[in-house]
């Protein structure tokens, strides 16, 4: 049976959605918009709702604005084993064996967390053999003695005893399984000989996936060296398989006949195994987890994090300069989120994705301030050090932009890129209201930033969630704003951007909604309990959900002078591991048992139905809520986008006034009388957009429109314009 991390999980998933938030995401003051509770969503839903008429003007050009070019794209961290495991499209787990995973909580006597227990019950994040078995009568063992590197000093030792026989070697069971389909898969490993028990004659490696139930092959291949003694030799190799298994319970095996090899020694690390890619990239992403995202018609991609940016401590901080290169020379880094990150996703990988996909990248760069895992303020730079962090940034952005004269741009090309990219847009740091220290450290990093790349937007991470400072955001700079939340926040926020510039003195300061979602049903309170009671906490995103988190969309799309990008998250979860919930996008190693959700159907409606401007719209019957509305052009498509959601539980009558003649219309609608269902692996398609068939009369017009809305929807409807 399928046996991975079994014994791991078995102390963790008591632990997922307590200890392992508690540590790093407990602080309601995050949300300066909260106001006073006032009705609840249930309240709400029952409510009457009175006729709504709209007039959209196409020909008063003078009202537009041009909407945010980047207002719809993708924020994106390694948790839920989201990355490694995950997007990140090795299949082999503890490929180098570079570390293991932690559990966090409470000790009594000592304040916050602490590490309570480990895989390697010696030194915490150590290395381990999970993920391996033995084939035939080996040994298995790591060894510290022959490392393949500086970077990666822990290998696998396999000894084969004299009197082996048979097939001898070693399986990995992926990250809880591997899904075998036709294609072909990239498979390389290193090895070394122990010099006294070498027979020095060639030696044949069979690299073969199995059924981890019925051990039955699906596909192999076989390469054949001389195995050196002194430096390690990388063999590479391709499976052609044009199998199918039943199930992703398969595993990888490395054998060989112990005819050849009884007596040996060998040792293995970096055993790699790549099914085909995203754009076919080496070393790229997981088909179809990036297949997902490009069907969003994202616009950018916020990378490494999110937490996971600033490390657990300084020490262990996400280090550009040590996620690029060969892999054999990143040696990852106990991460944020209790497991280790392998780097294999580096920086030269988010840079491939924002190409592949033609997106903008918003880096994150560290800002000298770090969470640690006792869950308390966490640890700062001094302002008289950080001289050092701004250089850190500083070269990372050249590695990024550098021509190849210089440093870091003959570095990038050297790692096979010598084009540079374009980095618009930097935040500096993450979350940074835990700290006390930011307003000093921003101007500190904002300052020797803009003096050598003043083109670049800026982006705080905090503006007033702090009660101790308020961050003077400098005009053209941005706020990165984060809400995780009850439904009531959503729509009460509705209309909190109509003025915000103008009524908190940023003038021209955007904001980037940079990770929003429904956490918790309303509640008496309104405050969000970010141990997730089962009674309240929202587990996975449900139609609620997507309207909520719409509604508060939309509003940001009505203020493109002031709103300029919005992401969801977190974007990922792995079924196996996970550390949050909701996520817009959950997954085992099965494509098949992909849920992608409501709340993803809701990003990606917004984000394909965009137009170039938005249109002024007059309500001359009905309010806001519970019918929420916004209208945009796109000149190049003729048409004209009307975005509609109904929080109320029954249809709402919507008269539609366009002083433009336009041909047809057509919608597509996520709706059910359900509002709480959820996408699962049982039901894939529970709720899903669909087109909305008109009756006959509504197909054309000649600038009127009645329609009445379904309870509980989001519709974007496009007028096709003459």
């Amino acid at each position: 049976m399928l046996t991975f991390y079994a014994a791991v999980l078995a102390a963790t998933t008591l632990l997922l959605d307590t200890a392992c938030v508690d540590a790093r995401r407990t602080d309601a003051r995050r949300t300066r918009l909260r106001q006073p509770p006032t009705k609840s969503f249930t309240e709400r839903r029952l409510a009457n709702a009175s006729d709504v008429a709209l007039s959209i003007s196409v020909k008063d050009t003078e009202a537009r604005n041009a909407t945010a070019p980047y207002l719809y794209g993708l924020m994106f961290e390694d948790i839920n084993h989201s990355g490694d495991g995950g997007l990140y499209a090795e299949l082999i787990a503890n490929r180098a064996f570079q570390g293991s995973t932690i559990v966090p909580g409470a000790v009594a006597g000592l304040e916050g967390n602490t590490i309570i227990s480990s895989e390697n019950p010696t030194i915490p994040f150590g290395p381990v053999l999970t993920g391996w078995a033995p084939i035939g009568n080996v040994r298995m063992s790591l060894d510290l003695l022959h490392p393949l590197s500086d970077a990666l000093p822990t290998v696998m030792q396999v000894d084969i005893p004299a009197n082996a026989t048979g097939e001898v070697g070693f399986l990995n069971y992926g990250w809880w399984g591997m899904e075998v389909m036709p294609q072909q898969y990239t498979a390389s490993f290193y090895a070394l000989a122990n010099a006294p028990r070498s027979n020095g004659n060639t030696t044949s490696f069979t690299l073969s996936l199995r059924s981890n139930i019925t051990g039955e092959t699906w596909a192999s291949t076989t390469v054949s060296s001389k195995i050196p003694f002194v430096d390690y030799i990388q063999l590479n190799a391709t499976i052609k398989n044009t199998a199918t298994a039943p199930n992703s319970n398969n595993t990888f095996a490395i054998t060989m006949d112990a005819s050849q090899v009884a007596g040996q020694t060998f040792y293995f690390d970096l055993i790699s195994l790549f099914p085909e890619t995203f754009a076919n990239r080496p070393n790229g992403l997981r088909k179809d987890l990036a297949q997902a995202f490009h069907d969003m018609k994202p616009r950018f991609l916020r990378f490494p994090g999110g937490n996971n940016l600033e490390g657990v401590s300084v020490q262990t901080r996400w280090k550009w300069w040590k996620t690029i290169g060969p892999l054999k020379d990143r040696p990852g880094r106990p991460a944020d989120w209790n497991y280790y990150n392998t780097d294999g996703l580096g920086l030269l990988e988010y840079l491939y994705w924002t190409q592949d996909m033609q997106i903008e990248p918003v880096l994150g760069v560290y800002a000298g301030f770090s969470l640690d895992i006792y869950g308390q303020e966490g640890t700062s730079v001094p302002d008289d050090e950080m001289p050092k962090i701004v250089q850190e940034a500083l070269d990372e952005l050249e590695y990024c932009m550098g021509d190849v004269t210089t440093k870091y741009g003959a570095l990038r090309a050297e790692h096979g890129h010598p084009e540079p990219f374009k980095i618009k847009f930097v935040e500096i740091g993450n979350e940074d209201w835990f700290s006390s220290t930011y307003p000093s450290r921003f101007r500190i990093m904002y300052d020797g930033l803009m003096a050598k790349y003043p083109d670049i937007t800026y982006i705080s991470t905090t503006y007033n969630e702090n009660d101790g400072y308020r961050i003077d955001i400098p005009e053209g700079a941005m706020w990165d704003t984060h809400h995780y939340e009850e439904p009531r926040f959503f729509l009460e926020g509705f209309n909190f951007y109509d003025n915000w510039q103008s009524s908190t003195n940023n003038t021209n300061v955007g904001v980037l909604l940079g990770e929003f979602s429904f956490f918790q049903v309303d509640t008496p309170s309104g405050v969000v309990n970010f141990s997730n009671p089962e009674d309240t906490h929202v587990f996975y995103p449900r139609l609620l959900s997507a309207i909520s988190e719409g509604v508060y969309a939309l509003g940001g799309e009505r203020n493109p002078n002031t709103v300029k990008m919005s992401s969801y998250a977190p974007s990922l979860q792995n079924f196996n591991w996970y550390n949050w919930t909701p996520n817009m996008i959950a997954f085992t190693a099965n494509p098949k048992e992909t849920v992608v959700s409501a709340s993803y159907y809701q990003q990606q409606m917004f984000g394909t139905w965009y137009g170039t401007e938005t249109l002024p719209v007059v309500n001359t019957k009905g309010d806001f809520n519970p019918l929420f509305w916004g209208a945009s052009i796109d000149g190049k498509m003729n048409a004209v986008y009307l975005k509609v959601i109904n929080a109320n539980a029954t249809a709402v009558p919507l008269e539609v006034h366009i002083d433009a003649a336009w041909s047809t219309v057509n919608a597509t609608i996520l709706t059910s009388p359900d509002v709480d269902i959820s996408n699962s692996r049982d039901e894939l398609t529970a709720i899903v957009p669909k087109p909305v068939v008109f009756p006959e009369g509504l197909r054309a017009g000649n600038g009127s429109f009645t329609w009445d809305v379904p309870g509980f929807s989001i519709t974007v409807l496009q007028f096709n314009t003459n």
